[in-house]
């Protein structure tokens, strides 16, 4: 398999049904933009941060905003207490020093999300770190993205 078949076909529609069923589920397009940048950045997945920048950019995420993602707790009003809930999880998601996500994280997260939401919102956590394990284990570059 050549580095531009990044997957087999049927994973990767897989894949991809996956990230297009969470973000509908969500229902806030600006903030998987934020949560899927965020995994990206933790993850060091530089195919995933040039696709959704532009993306997020798409669905009117403010600059600001895009700046400060990578320092979103010390950002103060930038964020408000959703998206910093939605981050937060996002984060406890991708990383797992815990070796599981905190209660008060989940809880907090539950706080601003009804079930079906939040389900969605763990669903695109855990699709866009699988996609950023392939484009990162398979040395995918930056730039591939086609809107």
């Amino acid at each position: 398999m050549s580095r531009t078949q990044v997957l087999d076909r049927a994973v990767g529609q897989a894949m991809s049904a996956l990230s297009a069923a969470a973000k509908r589920g969500l229902g806030d397009p600006a903030l998987a933009e934020l949560v899927v940048i965020r995994a990206s950045q933790l993850n060091h997945c530089a195919f995933c941060l040039d696709m959704h920048l532009t993306i997020a950019r798409e669905h009117g995420v403010s600059e600001k905003q895009l700046d400060l993602l990578a320092a979103w707790e010390e950002a103060g009003d930038v964020f408000d207490e959703r998206q910093r809930a939605a981050l937060a999880l996002t984060e406890a998601i991708t990383v797992l020093t815990e070796g599981f996500v905190p209660d008060e994280v989940y809880d907090r997260a539950a706080e601003h999300f009804d079930d079906g939401r939040l389900a969605h919102l763990v669903g695109l956590a855990v699709a866009i770190n699988n996609w950023n394990r392939v484009m990162v284990g398979r040395r995918i570059p930056p730039g591939g993205y086609t809107p």
